[in-house]
């Protein structure tokens, strides 16, 4: 009998009872405003914003809206005006070359590698373009960092990192988010701790994130802020930085400071499912796994594999027949962009050109989402469905050539 995976890939665990609680201790006291204090009380943002950098080991850290707001607020605070040019990843989603439009930016796009990495060959011919590298570890995979940052010190261009899929992770011991001016987050409720919407934003300069608090729109209530510069920092700043609300509340705060609290061990659990679905899926015939390198101390809250070289109906094939069997699997190969999944020449608002050697691999990636309701059996046996259809499309092909 043919066997159907029957679980959801939209479905999340549920928030800890630790956070509910909280959360109905915010509601009840009507505090929802991480500025609506009193006397000596402290904001559940507050806390969670000085609980965050002490997890990264960052100076400072601002809990803001989205992953979103936190990266267009690192490219404002790092001085992008309408206009600049801003070196970002080709293979990304469209928050990030949204977030450089957002500025009034314009994304230059640089290529992806087989191992679903920015393409630093393709970055060396690029860096006299821009002086901002916002830099996305797209689904979770960081690229050789020591080379990435040697690269823009010399040629002087500041690095952000979006680490939205890489919370918890590290590239030889330095978390994500540690390596460039800013780091920025999310909390969006598919990502490694869930808000339903929300993120952070690290750096350890304090004119960096004296402007960050200003533009987060905290009025003049910095000194509200604890994860944050001396006073002192904003005594001119504070007159020349617009107010662009996207603060965290204090609801969302309370629940996810539990959740922080137990992100390492939900790491490990991600990172067992991964594992089983890659032991499952190797040595399968026409599929690329991709290769995790030794100094990535990564997070896999998604499965990523390529189809590298197939025509384009034999992976919608692969598609079609998974989801039949319960299996939702994501193409970022397709014409027209769909649900999550989009490509660099799917945003119109940015200019850009064919890249063929990155267009080659955009064209075989398959994505999976990993959500933690999913058992060690469940992915054992998402790998032997998946294993099965990518081997009869495969066989079918051979046969049909």
């Amino acid at each position: 009998m043919t066997e159907k995976f029957t679980g959801s890939f939209t479905q999340q665990e549920s928030i800890p009872a630790e956070g509910i609680a909280a959360a109905n201790a915010v509601m009840q006291s009507g505090r929802l405003h991480r500025y609506n204090t009193s006397g000596d009380e402290i904001a559940e943002a507050a806390l969670l914003e000085e609980e965050f950098a002490a997890t990264v080991g960052s100076k400072y850290c601002l809990a803001v809206a989205s992953g979103g707001y936190a990266m267009t607020t690192a490219l404002r605070a790092s001085g992008v005006k309408h206009g600049d040019k801003v070196l970002t990843n080709a293979f990304t989603l469209a928050p990030v070359p949204g977030a450089i439009a957002a500025v009034g930016g314009v994304p230059v796009f640089v290529g992806v590698t087989e191992d679903l990495l920015i393409d630093l060959d393709d970055l060396s011919t690029k860096l006299d373009q821009s002086k901002v590298l916002l830099l996305s570890h797209m689904r979770g995979h960081i690229c050789d960092m020591e080379r990435l940052i040697a690269m823009c010190d010399a040629a002087g261009v500041t690095v952000i990192e979006d680490c939205a899929h890489t919370m918890g992770a590290a590239w030889n011991g330095v978390p994500s988010g540690r390596w460039g001016r800013f780091g920025c987050y999310s909390t969006q409720t598919y990502k490694h701790i869930n808000s339903g919407e929300g993120g952070f934003l690290i750096c350890d300069g304090a004119e960096d994130m004296a402007r960050a608090i200003m533009l987060s729109g905290s009025y003049m209530l910095f000194e509200k802020h604890r994860a944050a510069p001396p006073v002192e920092t904003f005594a001119k700043i504070k007159y020349e930085t617009p107010n662009i609300s996207g603060r965290m509340d204090n609801l969302r705060a309370a629940i996810l400071r539990p959740q922080l609290r137990n992100l390492a061990a939900q790491c490990e659990k991600w990172n067992a499912r991964y594992r089983v679905l890659e032991k499952g899926l190797a040595d399968t015939a026409g599929l690329r796994l991709i290769p995790r390198p030794e100094k990535e101390q990564f997070v896999a809250s998604s499965f990523q594999f390529l189809l590298l070289d197939w025509e384009a109906a034999s992976v919608g094939d692969v598609l079609t027949r998974c989801a039949a069997r319960g299996v939702e699997l994501k193409w970022f190969g397709g014409a027209e962009p769909k649900g999550f999944t989009s490509r660099y020449d799917s945003w119109r608002y940015a200019p850009s050109s064919p890249m063929p050697s990155s267009d080659r691999v955009l064209a075989g990636i398959v994505d999976m989402r990993l959500p933690l309701t999913f058992s060690l059996d469940d992915c054992a046996q998402l790998a032997r469905i998946i294993r099965a259809e990518v081997s009869t499309v495969y066989q079918g092909q051979a046969v049909a050539e």
